[in-house]
């Protein structure tokens, strides 16, 4: 006898239109979806009392279990409950689908724990997900910092797991990309503690040398042991014409994080998927300096959200995004959901469609009241429940 429950009483979050009504699922998969009365045939239930029900968050870039396993500078946690922590909060958060991005790539202040950090927490990653001890779906992304010496030698040896799914190529070398303000990046790593203002200068003539050195050939290496893995590859912090150029010559299908439209409308042209962080919706802009995301979704060339580096941030983005009357729900759900899910091949998941992964939330909004940031309130999304192949994880 199958495995069934039905949801009641929803406002359900389809394609294109929010429905009331329920959903019925059976053996993890989404069997029915019903407007007005309950679906037919569920032996169980769970009246959602009138809240939305939403496809679960696909999260492809949160850097957050780093914070779980580094919780402190140079104080570690041990890896597999530093994951489990940080996986309870991604799946309070909405996320039943995440993609940890693992930085690799060992830079001038990463001492020499950066390449061993790194593996310790890919293998932690990929045990706790494969020995079923995580609530959401766990993937792993690879954050490779091509400037550094050994991030091709530390891709070959993690990059083997089944579980990494992308790798973003990434350069942060100050005055250009992420850092074309050279003061931005000293008010991030002096405000970090990794260097004090009297380094600076030093440590930027060290970041350099290395990219001159590494950038170039190490980006077209880790691009071609990703294709030939068939990972998808994202450019990060792209900046103008010819960096989208060389992205997709390389094979990259993703643009995160573009610093500029003129990056974005140029990443659009050549069929690239643009990521932005949903911290620069929620804030009204970058802490970098760069262009807001809110500008490229006005163009008609923002994709995908990503919480970067607040967890809660995706589904604030989307209810304030649709709060503000910039998209609608269905638009906002395929930002965070939807979207992200076809990015990175998992086409089992991110809608509420026949045949999908039961992957689902509950989302009361509750209703701010009206602050200096946000003159006309603004509605704070409540996870209220969230299920994994339809079974409750949190």
């Amino acid at each position: 006898m199958s495995n069934e429950t039905v949801f009641t009483n929803a406002r359900i979050v389809l394609d294109d239109e929010v429905i009331l009504g329920s959903v019925r699922v059976a053996d993890g998969m989404i069997a029915d979806i019903s407007s007005g009365g309950s679906a037919v045939g569920a032996s169980g239930g769970e009246d959602v009392g009138g809240d939305f029900l939403m496809p679960g968050i696909v999260e492809v870039h949160t850097d957050q279990v780093e914070a779980h396993f580094q919780p402190r500078p140079k104080r570690y946690w041990d890896p597999i409950p530093a994951v489990i922590a940080h996986d309870a909060q991604m799946a309070a958060s909405g996320m039943t689908t995440v993609l940890d991005a693992l930085r690799i790539g060992t830079g001038p202040t990463d001492g020499n724990n950066m390449a061993k950090n790194a593996r310790t927490l890919v293998e932690a990653v990929v045990h706790a997900a494969d020995s079923g001890l995580l609530r959401a779906d766990h993937f792993v992304h690879l954050r490779c910092e091509v400037s550094t010496p050994d991030v091709v030698d530390v891709f070959d040896e993690v990059g083997v797991h089944e579980r990494v799914r992308m790798v973003s190529l990434m350069d942060h070398t100050p005055g250009q990309r992420q850092y074309a303000d050279v003061e931005a990046f000293r008010t991030y790593m002096v405000g970090k503690g990794r260097l004090t203002n009297d380094e600076f200068d030093a440590h930027v003539v060290a970041l350099h040398k290395l990219s001159a050195e590494y950038a170039v050939p190490h980006r077209k290496q880790m691009a071609e042991r990703a294709a030939a893995r068939g990972i998808a590859i994202a450019a990060h912090d792209d900046a103008t014409q010819a960096h989208v150029d060389e992205s997709k010559a390389l094979g990259g299908l993703i643009s995160e994080f573009p610093t500029t439209v003129e990056a974005a409308r140029h990443a659009r042209s050549v069929g690239q998927l643009i990521v932005m962080g949903a911290p620069n919706i929620v804030r009204g802009g970058s802490h970098s300096g760069n262009v807001a995301a809110s500008e490229l979704l006005a163009a008609g060339l923002l994709d995908i959200l990503s919480s970067d580096y607040v967890p809660a941030s995706p589904l604030q983005a989307a209810f304030l995004l649709f709060a503000r009357g910039d998209v609608t729900l269905s638009q906002a759900s395929k930002l965070i959901s939807a979207n992200p899910a076809a990015a990175v091949g998992l086409h089992d998941r991110g809608t509420i469609g026949i045949g999908k992964r039961a992957d689902l939330i509950r989302v009361h909004a509750y209703d701010e009241a009206p602050s200096e940031q946000h003159p006309l309130g603004a509605p704070v999304p409540i996870v209220r429940g969230v299920w994994r192949e339809g079974v409750r994880v949190a």
